[in-house]
């Protein structure tokens, strides 16, 4: 990775990208901060600049499309905690099947593809970080939103009919999701056929996918006799994502009923860990 992580380099470049989207939209003075859960500007830092910046509105946009209690639970958790500003603060719940999002993610895979020649037999895996089972039995609505993704993006591309949902980064003991990334690789090469792994839960380069994906995994796929073993590119700063960005922030400033009118995306039952269910009264959103 050149030393050190690329995920706050890349996640400032989609910040400068997302606010220069935004004010093309709007004559209000827009300002686009970072809050990282786990490193620094984490949300005691952040709060303060934007207090500073005192705002009329605030939006949460987690920079994970598909809603978990243990990622984007718990960074808006972690910002509304630390924020006693002023301004009415707005949250992007998820955005799973966000046509702008779904889009990036078909383009990137299309051009890895075609730049490796169109390869025959090639199975599309999309690679998710994984989860323990318990924490989805609980009625974490990941699991739904990430095969909801998977669906939509396979959708688009029908010249790779082949495709399947996996997840990577499994630690501990506890049962997590299946199949493993891991597993679907050799069964892949059990079965002669190369893949393209597509990182469908997310959206910049870091240790998970420039070290597990393009090392970890791509040595397992040389043993096993994958070829070719190909990844397609987080979005990153890639307009067509950052415009739907740019659509999701908007949407939760100009909402006035719906929580979410710009999404086209509702959970389904069972997933009682889903933040909107309270609001729409319903099993549903």
């Amino acid at each position: 990775m050149g030393g050190r992580s690329p995920l706050l380099p890349e996640t400032e470049a989609q910040a400068r990208a997302l606010e220069q989207e935004l004010r093309l939209r709007t004559t209000d003075e827009v300002r686009v901060f970072i809050a990282m859960r786990y490193w620094n500007p984490l949300a005691d830092e952040t709060a303060r600049e934007v207090a500073a910046f005192a705002p009329d509105n605030v939006v949460l946009l987690p920079l994970y499309p598909q809603y978990s209690t243990t990622t984007t639970g718990s960074s808006v958790a972690d910002f509304k905690r630390a924020y006693s500003g002023p301004g009415q603060v707005h949250t992007v719940c998820c955005y799973p099947t966000a046509d702008n999002v779904v889009q990036a993610h078909v383009e990137a895979i299309r051009e890895t593809w075609a730049a490796a020649g169109s390869p025959a037999n090639v199975r599309l895996l999309f690679s998710a970080h994984g989860l323990p089972q318990k924490v989805i039995d609980a009625g974490d609505p990941y699991q739904a939103q990430i095969e909801a993704t998977a669906r939509a993006v396979a959708a688009r591309v029908p010249e790779l009919r082949d495709w399947q949902v996996c997840y990577q980064s499994r630690v501990g003991r506890l049962k997590w999701l299946e199949p493993s990334t891991e597993t679907a690789i050799r069964k892949a090469g059990a079965e002669g056929k190369g893949v393209l792994v597509a990182p469908i839960a997310f959206v910049s380069e870091h240790v998970e996918t420039l070290v597990e994906l393009d090392h970890e995994y791509a040595e397992l796929a040389g043993k096993e006799g994958v070829a070719p073993y190909l990844r397609s590119p987080t979005p990153g700063v890639r307009t067509t994502f950052v415009t739907g960005l740019a659509d999701a922030a908007v949407s939760a400033v100009m909402r006035t009923v719906d929580p979410h009118p710009y999404r086209n995306w509702r959970c389904p039952d069972g997933c009682g860990k889903c933040p909107w269910r309270a609001h729409e009264g319903k099993g549903s959103r």
